[in-house]
């Protein structure tokens, strides 16, 4: 079974493709300094729906996602935006953690995996 890498780095590719699955890295806002939350989530989002395209899927066959954010009182925040993006009736399994990101300008970190 081939694999397909999109936006291949030297760390890390920010999207694999195996298979019929999709597995997109963790995303962090562009511009993060200085944006709230929703800010950062809608750039996440946008970020996402892009790099799922490129693989040949889109929101409706997402698998599962896991958020982390810096500070969980930004729940709320984010949900908002989460809620207005997702596909109502194809939502994944989903986990939300508090944690400390690689930056201290991100505040949201969203990373998924989906079905092609």
């Amino acid at each position: 079974m081939s694999i397909k890498r999109i936006d291949v780095g030297p760390r890390m590719s920010q999207a694999v493709v195996h298979g019929n699955t999709v597995y997109l890295a963790g995303q962090v806002a562009i511009d993060a300094p200085g944006k709230s939350a929703a800010e950062q989530t809608k750039n996440i989002l946008d970020r996402i729906d892009g790099l799922l395209a490129q693989a040949g899927s889109d929101k409706t066959k997402l698998l599962s996602a896991t958020i982390w954010l810096a500070d969980m009182g930004d729940f709320a925040e984010m949900n908002t935006i989460w809620d207005a993006w997702v596909s109502q009736g194809n939502t994944p399994a989903r986990a939300c953690v508090e944690s400390k990101l690689a930056a201290p300008q991100f505040t949201v970190e969203i990373g998924v995996v989906a079905a092609i």
